[in-house]
């Protein structure tokens, strides 16, 4: 089976302008998660709508395409990307330009669930702990997965799922398994060129999760289990703790 990793880089973000090309100990963010997936998949491309990221992909020898600067998601520029570059690949994986720590095996993780030859969409999620705290299963930016016995998602939501009844919330995470969403995903060619042209679904507009859009409409989503965390970057805040990381474990 033939893989390509995408990775989505826009410029523009409410949050932290210009984030891809935030300096992280002499390398630009989006060269530190371009590495990273370069360990595990052969063919490797940046998707941006901006020269600079661009050019900077072009500086420390990646591979990169220019994409429309329309698009309201990862997964839209994916598909444009793989258009305009793929070379008949069966999956597409979709890496996010902010986790220069993504791990190989947790790509891995999610190309090992397209050995189902029946899997559409892939993604992964890792088991919220007992030190993790009730904080953290709370927070809202941090969506919980439900899942069935074969593996696959029943619902995403930014609200606790399931709902403990019975028991007081603070020993929730004693008594339950609960599955905190890692947004990376991968598609097989004809899901994602499907999954593309599909409008906005209610459930999708209601909790702003667009794999509910494909769940809503009949989509079954692999998903692969990991054990290790990741660090995703939103704001400059989150860049500050991941070099104090970075430095404490000699990267």
């Amino acid at each position: 089976m033939k893989f390509i990793a995408i990775i989505p880089a826009r410029y523009a973000s409410t949050r932290f302008p210009g984030k891809p090309l935030a300096d992280m100990n002499g390398k630009p963010m989006i060269q530190r998660v371009y590495e990273q997936v370069k360990k595990c998949v052969n063919r490797v491309f940046v998707a941006t709508d901006d020269e600079r990221i661009f050019n900077a992909v072009k500086a420390f020898g990646g591979d990169v395409v220019m994409t429309s600067e329309s698009h309201k998601s990862g997964t839209d520029r994916c598909a444009e990307a793989y258009n305009n570059i793929g070379s008949g690949e069966d999956v597409i994986i979709n890496i996010q330009g902010d986790e220069p720590f993504i791990k190989p095996e947790q790509i891995e993780a999610v190309m090992a669930c397209f050995d189902d030859i029946s899997t559409q969409i892939a993604t992964l999620v890792k088991p919220f702990s007992e030190e993790d705290g009730i904080d953290a299963l709370m927070n809202p930016n941090s969506p919980k997965v439900v899942l069935g016995v074969n593996n696959e998602a029943l619902y995403f939501s930014r609200s606790i799922v399931p709902y403990v009844r019975g028991c007081d919330v603070q020993e929730w995470l004693k008594t339950n398994t609960f599955y905190k969403h890692i947004g990376m995903y991968a598609y097989r060619a004809d899901a994602l060129a499907e999954i593309t042209k599909l409008p906005q679904s209610s459930l999708e507009k209601a909790e702003s999760l667009e794999q509910l859009r494909w769940l809503q409409n009949g989509y079954k989503i692999k998903v692969g289990i990991t054990s290790q965390e990741t660090i995703g970057i939103d704001t400059p805040a989150d860049m500050q703790k991941a070099l104090e990381f970075m430095a404490k474990q000699n990267l």
